[in-house]
């Protein structure tokens, strides 16, 4: 495969944008804080990955409008954890900007999915 072609792949952008938010996740000091705001970004951001792979499996219209949405969904919900964390850890603002922009992508790609 080509890297071109995984430019275009979304199941491997969306499982590399998983991989590199449990590393910048591995990055933040732990605290009571910071706790909360990573489980919660990891979940949302590794759960886009698995909606859009069951997507591409479903057995239905309906069923694959639903999982992208889902990826939607997530999508949206990582763009507010990157800003809780921006906020939360100094030092983290530019990468975190880094990655709400990329699930904003995500978020823009799923909307064109559904139609």
């Amino acid at each position: 495969m080509t890297e071109n072609k995984n430019n275009f792949d979304l199941e491997e952008r969306t499982a590399r944008f998983g991989e590199n938010v449990i590393d910048f996740s591995k990055s933040i000091h732990e605290n009571n804080i910071t706790r909360s705001l990573i489980n919660q970004l990891v979940s949302c951001v590794t759960s886009i990955g698995v909606n859009y792979m069951e997507a591409n499996g479903a057995e239905s219209k309906k069923d694959f409008k639903h999982k992208i949405a889902l990826c939607k969904k997530e999508s949206k919900e990582a763009m507010h954890w990157f800003r809780m964390i921006a906020k939360a850890v100094n030092g983290k603002e530019q990468e975190c900007q880094k990655y709400r922009q990329e699930a904003h992508e995500l978020t823009l790609i799923s909307c064109n999915k559904k139609n």
